[in-house]
């Protein structure tokens, strides 16, 4: 098989009828997708509600119980979608929309108007690495779903062959389940079969799927109507019982809220499997930048949000005169973009769930999965100097917007395709909340940054505590004369001296993006465009737990640029296998003694 016919049948494509979705007809049936899909990386930290302190490296946040646990679905319906995010391999419009925020997002679901839709191996891939379940949709609506629809609830024999097909699409591409979206009037006789059809689903969904979910969306009722309830009530309470989970059309109303909420008590049914829906174009709710007084609205009650046609910010640039169709990308529709599409998040945080990082080593560039041109260690990469989109590319992403703080930088990058430029200068700020807990009382942290020395001084900062919560500290990981402590609960490190101890550096640090040969800070700038490494080497007296980090840029009243960080990396160490100089810039922090804590 020639490579070119290999890419083509790596595009995702939908499913237009029964005898394609039962014959299995799709072009990559021979294809083992598990080599080019990344599995789910499942979350065990509890996410946090970071409300308005989410710009800033706080220890201030509401934890999460069953009281107040809310969800967010996305629904991402762009121009019809399959548009070149359909590729595995890269297309070259590097402007295309990129979702990015992932850490407030439980599930993203891939909707089209096709029958079956199956997200394209990108979405499902970014999604993954950041612990987001992906669906597919299944969808019939007018005169063609009502005649497909018909068939399936034909038999219950053709129902259980529908169902395992659907099931056999989710494992052969890689994802976690559906949103059943039936917009066409069902016959009385069939309301029976369409409960089978359902109970079935989630039941073969859930138990062969890993982290499996079906979701249902408010369309049609008991008597087989296509009547949009806007709200959970006895018409359409029955469909809930038979789905995870459903989203609620977004016609509702404040006494939507109220009624979907006594009947869930009535129920006793979880809040958060309600999914009210706000449509980002403005249907039937105030949207668009001013779409946080709807989701306020649910979050006060309580209920999980399904955000659809979140390309919003994307799409509508072509009505300010931006040309978002250009085959290979445009820079203004670019910066337009990420400009619009960090504000309208920035919005909408301090309602969202965080999900704090919590796997180590952890590792990103910052790349969005796209870019002008291919970077590796601070230099363009000769044979790839062409435009790319590709988001599978995506590397682990900021836990928060990073409105008025920070931008995306196309015109430099230390690996991928962009990096992150510094605006907000003199008070910290946070990038991710994590939930690391370091076993052997050590870590190692390394960061890639560009300054030029007059325009002021950069660091990465990580809040941590005891494993008791009893104290909360921070390390300034800058360049400093020496490791001491300042006052109370701040320590300010130096970087550590890889020459000292290249073995350490060897055996536990070795990072592949951050390559060792750019460990040493006073490395010479033209090797790597400007930019270099800092590495960093600390031990504790006890337990940590690393609960945020982000960054703090001083800038000179001269400067005549800013700080740009191109990647940053964490992990940890036995502290009791290695023997360090004193010329190395050990650090060792006794959070637990009085030197730090008095």
């Amino acid at each position: 098989m020639s490579d070119l016919s290999l890419q083509d049948q790596l595009e995702a494509e939908a499913l237009h009828n029964n005898e394609q979705l039962l014959n299995f007809k799709v072009r990559s049936k021979h294809i083992d997708w598990h080599m080019y899909v990344k599995p789910l990386r499942p979350r065990y930290a509890k996410p946090i509600y970071l409300k308005k302190q989410f710009n800033l490296l706080s220890n201030y946040n509401e934890q999460i119980d069953d009281s107040n646990r809310r969800e967010l679905l996305l629904c991402h319906d762009m121009m019809g979608n399959y548009l070149e995010d359909r590729h595995f391999n890269s297309s070259k419009k590097f402007d295309d929309y990129r979702f990015y925020h992932w850490s407030g997002v439980d599930y993203f679901c891939y909707f089209s108007h096709h029958y079956v839709t199956i997200p394209p191996c990108g979405w499902i891939n970014a999604a993954h690495k950041h612990g987001v379940r992906v669906l597919g949709t299944f969808i019939t609506e007018g005169h063609t779903g009502d005649q497909l629809l018909h068939d399936v609830l034909a038999s219950r024999e053709m129902i259980n062959n529908i169902v395992s097909a659907m099931v056999k699409l989710c494992k052969h591409y890689g994802f976690e389940g559906w949103l059943v979206n039936i917009e066409c009037k069902v016959n009385s006789n069939d309301m029976e079969n369409l409960y089978y059809f359902l109970d079935r689903l989630h039941l073969a969904i859930e138990d062969q799927i890993s982290h499996g979910i079906v979701l249902w969306y408010d369309s049609i009722i008991e008597t087989g109507q296509l009547l949009w309830q806007n709200e959970l009530n006895a018409k359409n309470v029955r469909f809930l019982k038979s789905s995870h989970g459903m989203l609620i059309n977004y016609s509702w109303t404040d006494k939507s809220l109220e009624v979907t909420r006594t009947l869930c008590e009535r129920e006793r049914a979880a809040c958060q499997t309600i999914f009210f829906g706000i449509d980002i174009f403005g249907r039937g709710q105030i949207a668009k930048f001013h779409s946080k007084q709807t989701l306020a609205r649910i979050a006060k009650q309580c209920f999980s949000v399904g955000i659809f046609a979140p390309a919003w910010t994307y799409e509508t640039l072509q009505q300010y005169g931006y040309d978002i169709k250009h085959i290979t990308g445009r820079n203004d529709v670019n910066e337009a973009f990420l400009q619009r599409n960090e504000k309208f998040w920035w919005s909408l945080w301090e309602h969202l769930a965080t999900y704090p990082y919590h796997y180590l080593p952890f590792y990103t560039d910052f790349c969005l999965g796209s870019g002008r041109q291919v970077y590796v260690r601070g230099k363009i990469e000769i044979l790839n100097e062409t435009p790319f989109f590709n988001l599978s590319r995506q590397s682990l992403q900021p836990s928060v917007p990073l409105h008025e703080l920070a931008t995306r930088c196309y015109e430099d990058a230390f690996n991928g395709g962009s990096c992150l430029r510094i605006e907000q200068h003199d008070r910290t700020f946070r990038l991710f909340a994590t939930d690391f807990k370091l076993q052997y009382n050590g870590l190692v942290c390394a960061y890639a940054y560009k300054l030029q020395e007059r325009d002021g001084e950069f660091d990465c900062i990580l809040r941590f505590c005891t494993d008791n919560n009893a104290h909360d500290c921070y390390l300034f990981l800058g360049d400093y004369y020496d490791t001491y402590s300042l006052y109370k609960g701040r320590c300010y490190v130096s970087p550590f001296k890889a020459k000292e101890n290249e073995e350490l550096l060897k055996d536990s640090v070795a990072c592949p993006e951050i390559p060792i040969s750019l460990s040493c800070d006073d490395l010479a700038s033209a090797n790597s465009n400007g930019w270099r490494v800092r590495y960093y080497v600390v031990a504790f007296d006890g337990p940590v737990h690393i609960k945020d980090a982000g960054v703090l840029y001083r800038k000179s009243t001269d400067a005549k640029d800013t700080a740009y960080l191109g990647a940053f990396y964490l992990n940890e160490f036995d502290v009791n296998a290695y023997n360090f100089s004193t010329a190395s810039n050990f650090a060792y922090i006794p959070i637990y003694g009085k030197d730090l804590l008095n």
